[in-house]
């Protein structure tokens, strides 16, 4: 039986728009050191306004990671349920006795 090589949609379409970046992106530095990381990037590696990243030159390239900074209060989340029937107000008092 022979096979069938079907081309995926999304190879089919052009996508060579005018705003197209599906080769290169480019960013200039100012006279301060600052660059701009282009959308389609920040957008593709979940990159928001307070995002920590740690950069590190490789072989003549500059290469960021995105550092995972850990919530402090995570492991705390849901561990202080309150007996049935109590406000907060109401079971500080009782175990302040």
């Amino acid at each position: 039986m022979a096979t069938v090589r079907r081309r995926s949609l999304f190879l089919c379409i052009d996508f060579h728009g005018r705003k197209s970046y599906r080769f290169s992106m480019k960013a200039i530095v100012s006279e301060k050191g600052q660059g701009t990381i282009p959308k389609p990037c920040r957008d593709r590696l979940g990159l928001r306004a307070g995002t920590v990243l740690d950069f590190e030159a490789h072989d003549g390239q500059l290469v960021a990671v995105k550092r995972h900074t850990a919530d402090v209060f995570r492991k705390w989340r849901g561990r202080g349920k309150l007996p049935a029937g109590l406000n907060v107000d109401d079971y500080l008092a009782k175990a302040r006795g």
